[in-house]
């Protein structure tokens, strides 16, 4: 993966996240706002050690949310739907990437 791809890819991910201003609900507010702040820091340490792939945000994001739920920092329906929706982004912008490459 280039470094222009990665990048589209985490724009087309935090655009997602954004839209959620616009159409979501307070509780899907609440959800995209505490993931996006795991993502835009897994992005900075993507950036800082020259591994910007979709495979090494979704590690450092995964990572990173295993260790705020582990402190309890949200109920386990949260953490289920943060992880779901953690999961829903990172698999489309790969469907992405592999669609374009194509």
């Amino acid at each position: 993966m280039h470094a222009n791809e990665f990048e589209q890819s985490v724009e087309q991910i935090e655009n997602k996240l954004d839209q959620t201003v616009e159409w979501g609900s307070d509780d899907e507010l609440f959800i995209s706002s505490y993931l996006h702040g795991h993502v835009s820091l897994a992005v900075s340490h993507a950036e800082l050690s020259q591994q910007k792939t979709l495979k090494q945000l979704d590690a450092l994001v995964s990572t990173s949310l295993q260790d705020a739920f582990a402190n309890n920092e949200l109920e386990l329906v949260d953490q289920q739907k943060v992880t779901r929706l953690w999961s829903q982004l990172i698999d489309q912008a790969s469907n992405d990437t592999i669609n374009n490459a194509s």
